[in-house]
């Protein structure tokens, strides 16, 4: 059958979408850079129209006695101290990440080039042994070249993120002087820089790798894109070391910073007394913007990698259908234009006057983006699919139509959108779940608990059935090929759903310096009303995230029992129900791992901001100095240091598994992992955002009802702060790190698919 779109229009369409978004970011961030954190050096002028802070219209008299100039250096001493905090905390870990990169680079050559011995004879192809195929030391060369450039893009895509977040949250304090729609045109555009960034990079460099190896493998595709999937083992791998230490980093210091300074010594949030004050804004940026950037890059490139696998053995890649082929990436290419028209409507189309215009607005991000992406599938899908085709599914041809792909991505997209909105009315204190719990610390924290946890456990039920809907569907329509398109649909507005998550911390840092600065008290009103809806959009990104993970790794598990050559998983065997059992428990021990050491790193961290009000001189009065390097120092050594253990777990579970047990047990702790690693991480992410929407609903006092639990420093708002306390690593550490979690070993185990099913086993043969 013959695609509308041909060869050569595909190498120039997606390429092309890439490029735009990146310009597109480069737009947004010289747009940010606008705003000028340095005090005007000419000689002030005494006309009504003056020049203040780099612009010529005059700024709200709101500093009350206070001078703008002061004001401008002090926000950006202090956004240099969090940058340097950011860039040595993340350079540290980078070299840590760097050698444990370049050893499991060598071991994935050694395990795949030991498959056939490291011959170089080309061999018969697996599923037409009329064909010849490159040699299995090929795929190891490939695999391992794909896995570093993944890596590497993963590292860029946090790191990009942090440094635009760092560059961008004082000048959205400085915006917020102006009103509350020039603070959030700020941050907003800033998460865009990072949203764009990463989505335009993730699909060009994969575009740039296919084109590359196509060279060497010339009409072998399905060893072409089996040695891809290296591309989204390197993605997760360094989104596991991102999304664990920078978890661990910002939530020891914020921890340590709320019960010192909040319930001990009742000062205000950020305050610049607080030793722990700048070790918490720096956390902000290497968990919630480096962490999470590297995280869902993971998940774009694994969602690809497993179609492009299952689509190279399917009629696609038999037939070497070019465009077809690359169905997902035209997918994302159009995600991505989608999403810059999507953004102009938050940033130029429609201003926001009021404070309750923020929420609001950045749903409509989400909606529009999903209605728009609609349209984009429908047409990818009539233009670069044959009206007819076959997917492969567990040995046999399934006859798939175009439209049928389309609803499957169409499905993944929406249930993506009603994950987001069910995350939001649990955890946005707008609705009555999150004022529920606020109305439980009339009792004190014990029971702001126990209403939390409910909360947590209650809001696992619809993204379930949204996810479970997505897989029959999709799965019903296009074999595992489909369940890969759904998770890529839900992924497809990645930019903007980045752009909505990066925002939040952004504005938290924006707030935390109006803090430091000494500015008003209307201004710091402004930014936590940015930060409170931030809150709610990090917790939607985060839905999206485990959601996008749980057909990821239900993709890449199909492709990992097509590629180990499993006909069936048999539950009722012994070998797959002991793998079953024990996938289902690693999370748990994941979590209680990556909890406790935020608990031993927060310990650490209290005991040394006590110790500097105990022992300092002059600091509760303000007169003195906090030491806030030895907080930031606690926060790196402990996050370097207690992010290897849960990682190591992560990492050499599908090995360990593979080699002793077989390729049946590894399926089952797969499929373990998946089931209990999906309720865990939603639970846990939407029971901490729950508690901090609660704590800031109490301090904002906008309600009747807010205002008689209020004010800051009551018995119910220091039950608050204590559900907070509790929340802050099950949602920033625990809950973000299960998706990468079940992504991970799915994806190690596809990579490592031909080895098992060569030399695993090895206890089973023994006995």
């Amino acid at each position: 059958m013959v695609v509308l779109l041909s060869t050569l229009a595909t190498e120039i369409v997606i390429p092309v979408a890439a490029v735009v978004g990146i310009v597109f970011s480069l737009v947004q961030w010289y747009l940010v850079s606008r705003v000028k954190v340095t005090p005007e050096r000419q000689a002030p002028s005494s006309g009504p129209n003056s020049n203040k802070n780099g612009y010529n219209d005059i700024l709200i008299e709101e500093e009350e006695g206070l001078n703008d100039q002061n004001v401008v250096t002090k926000c950006a001493e202090i956004q240099n101290a969090i940058s340097e905090g950011s860039t040595s905390f993340l350079f540290t870990m980078y070299q840590y990440v760097g050698v444990f990169m370049v050893v499991f680079a060598i071991l994935i050559f050694l395990f795949l080039g030991s498959v056939e011995g490291f011959s170089t004879k080309s061999q018969p192809c697996t599923y037409d042994a009329k064909k010849t195929c490159k040699p299995a030391l090929a795929t190891a060369i490939f695999s391992t070249v794909a896995f570093v450039l993944g890596g590497i893009t993963s590292v860029l895509s946090g790191f990009l993120g942090m440094k635009i977040a760092t560059y961008a949250n004082a000048r959205t304090t400085l915006e917020a002087r102006k009103g509350v729609g020039k603070a959030f045109i700020t941050a907003f555009r800033s998460g865009a820089v990072m949203g764009f960034l990463l989505a335009a990079n993730g699909l060009l460099v994969l575009f740039i790798t296919i084109n590359l190896f196509k060279l060497y493998y010339g009409d072998d595709w399905e060893g072409l894109f089996e040695s891809i999937t290296g591309y989204g083992l390197g993605g997760s791998s360094m989104a596991l070391f991102g999304r664990v230490g920078g978890g661990i980093y910002t939530k020891a210091a914020d921890v340590g910073a709320d019960l010192v300074g909040k319930v001990e010594r009742n000062i205000p949030e950020d305050d610049p007394r607080n030793p722990a004050v700048i070790a918490d804004n720096v956390g902000d940026n290497v968990g919630d913007i480096a962490g999470m950037g590297s995280d869902l890059f993971g998940s774009y490139a694994e969602s690809s990698c497993a179609a492009l696998v299952v689509a190279s053995i399917s009629s696609f890649g038999i037939n070497h259908e070019f465009t077809s082929m690359l169905y997902p990436l035209l997918v994302s290419s159009v995600g991505i234009i989608v999403c810059l028209i999507t953004t102009l409507f938050a940033t130029d189309f429609f201003e926001i006057k009021a404070v309750k215009e923020i929420e609001p607005a950045l749903k409509k991000q989400l909606i529009i983006s999903t209605v728009l992406m609609t349209i984009g599938i429908a047409i990818v899908s009539w233009i670069a699919l044959p009206s007819s085709f076959t997917i492969f599914n567990f040995g046999v041809q399934k006859v798939v139509k175009n439209w049928q792909l389309f609803l499957c991505v169409a499905v993944g997209l929406w249930a993506g959108l009603i994950i987001g909105f069910v995350t939001e009315y649990y955890t946005s204190n707008a609705y009555s779940p999150v004022q529920d719990v606020a109305d439980s610390c009339r009792t004190g924290a014990a029971t702001n608990v126990i209403f939390g946890l409910a909360l947590g456990y209650k809001s696992v039920i619809i993204p379930i059935f949204a996810i479970a809907v997505s897989i029959y569907v999709s799965f019903s329509f296009a074999a595992m090929y489909g369940i890969a398109v759904a998770a890529l649909g839900m992924l497809s507005t990645i930019a903007t759903g980045l752009a909505i998550d990066a925002y939040g911390p952004i504005s938290d840092n924006a707030g935390g310096i109006a803090e430091m600065a000494g500015m008003s008290h209307r201004i710091r009103e402004r930014t936590d009303a940015l930060d409170a809806a931030g809150n709610t959009t990090a917790a939607i990104g985060k839905g999206f995230a485990i959601g996008s993970a749980a057909l990821v790794s239900l993709a890449l598990f199909g492709a990992f029992v097509s590629r180990a050559a499993i006909s069936t998983v048999d539950v009722l065997t012994p070998k797959v129900f002991i793998g079953l059992i024990v996938g289902a428990m690693l999370p748990y021990w994941f979590s209680a791992m990556t909890m406790k050491s935020v608990g031993s790193a927060a310990l650490k961290m209290v005991e040394e901001v006590r110790r500097q009000f105990n022992t300092i001189p002059g600091l509760m009065e303000g007169t003195a100095k906090p030491d806030y390097a030895t907080c930031v120092k606690i926060s790196t050594d402990a996050s370097i240091k207690e992010m290897i253990p849960p990682g190591a777990l992560v990492i050499l579970t599908p090995l360990i598994v593979g080699t002793f047990f077989g390729v049946e047990t590894l399926s089952g702790v797969l499929a373990g992992s998946l089931v209990s690693g999906v309720q865990i991480a939603i639970s846990a992410s939407n029971t901490g955002g729950a508690w901090d929407n609660a704590k800031k609903y109490i301090e904002a006092g906008a309600s009747e009802h807010a205002r008689s639990l209020g004010p800051k420093g009551s018995d119910p708002h220091k039950a608050a702060v204590i559900g907070d306390t509790i929340g802050d690593p099950l949602k920033d550490t625990s809950g973000p790190s299960l998706n990468i979690l079940i992504k991970l070993m799915a994806v190690e185990s596809l990579v490592f698919a031909p080895f098992f099913a060569t030399h695993g086993g090895l206890l089973f043969k023994i006995f």
